[in-house]
């Protein structure tokens, strides 16, 4: 995930949750080799914080990604989230509200330390025609603003990852450091999940045990194809909503294909559930799917197959591929699209880390 706002938002009151929740995170943050050294911290957390120290290493040295504060503190938050985001969508789009910060320009997002912050907005904006979803994040970025005071710290809401897992949340935070255009949520997203699916195949490959390699491959095996169902059902969904109009009977129409839509993506994920066995993961997501869910999954995906042809025509080279992606966030929105896409048309190699 990108930056939260952190200096103005279009209310005194959001704008006050955003900078103290931010400086409460700072301020129960201690270095890792403090809680290393601390005979109170529990073995479990110890080794957990100590892989963690090795991706970051694994990261400047491998990926080129910033050697700077970020990931040496560590903070527990005693909650399950750092932030609640909401993002909200009209009845028959997937183009999701947009809100506008000084630092993170405008995002289709808007992120919350309270839950009850977060869902009360939400409510609001139903009152207002939309779709909403509000879902709780393990870690955010500040894109580097904030390592004066420490940089971002690990936390509780992800420290126990599988191994896998926490080497993909360390590399695309820190992805988000490198590059950041203005007002293209995914643009910014993409290139971070790039970031993360490359960089988290190369250790494991080269770092990690056969068990946690093997454990990725069953997590990892069964997103992709979540995620697979997910896409058909938002270009089914996109398709639906093309033909946009006020009219009541094509309103009507639309209703109708929705709902036939969403009861095909239950019932497909009811039996994909099945081949898993017990694993149910993605059950509260799919139980309050609607189009607000739909368009925000979106901005992590669409772009990502452009970004890792870009890295396979520069030699999968991490700064010539950096600074391939830094270009492209000096065009325009519509440019730097239209590059990625053609990038993903025009390749035949499959990238690797």
């Amino acid at each position: 995930m990108a930056a939260l706002c952190l200096s103005g938002c279009t209310t005194l009151g959001y704008y006050w949750q955003s900078v103290s929740g931010h400086l409460h995170m700072l301020n129960a943050a201690r270095p890792v080799a403090d809680w290393l050294g601390d005979p109170q911290t529990p073995a479990q957390l110890k080794t957990r914080l100590a892989l963690s120290q090795r991706i970051r290493s694994f990261a400047v040295t491998e990926l080129k990604l910033p050697d700077n504060p970020s990931y040496h503190r560590y903070a527990d938050l005693h909650r399950s989230a750092v932030v609640w985001n909401e993002v909200a969508a009209p009845e028959f789009s997937l183009t999701l509200k947009t809100w506008c910060f000084p630092v993170a320009g405008c995002v289709g997002y808007r992120g919350y330390f309270s839950e009850a912050e977060a869902r009360l907005e939400a409510e609001q904006l139903k009152t207002q025609g939309f779709e909403t979803s509000v879902y709780g994040v393990p870690a955010y970025s500040t894109l580097g603003w904030m390592n004066w005071a420490g940089g971002d710290p690990l936390l509780n809401t992800f420290i126990a990852y599988p191994e896998g897992e926490l080497a993909r949340l360390i590399f695309h935070e820190l992805a988000h450091q490198v590059v950041y255009a203005q007002d293209d949520t995914s643009f910014n997203e993409s290139f971070a999940t790039a970031v993360e699916r490359l960089g988290s195949r190369r250790w494991l490959d080269s770092q990690a045990s056969d068990g946690a390699r093997k454990d990725y491959a069953v997590f990892d095996g069964r997103r992709q194809q979540f995620r697979a169902l997910a896409l058909a059902t938002r270009r089914e969904l996109s398709s639906i909503y093309k033909e946009n109009k006020a009219a009541a009977q094509v309103a009507r129409a639309q209703a109708a294909s929705k709902l036939l839509a969403m009861k095909r993506f239950r019932e497909e994920y009811a039996q994909l559930k099945a081949s898993w066995g017990s694993y149910s993961g993605y059950d509260p997501w799919v139980a309050r799917a609607n189009n607000a869910s739909f368009g925000a999954l979106a901005a992590y995906d669409d772009l990502v197959p452009g970004f890792e042809a870009l890295f396979v025509r520069e030699g999968r080279d991490w700064p010539r591929f950096y600074d391939a992606v830094k270009r492209l966030a000096s065009l325009s929105r519509d440019e730097r699209h239209k590059a990625l896409k053609t990038e993903n048309a025009n390749t035949t190699e499959t990238p690797n880390g």
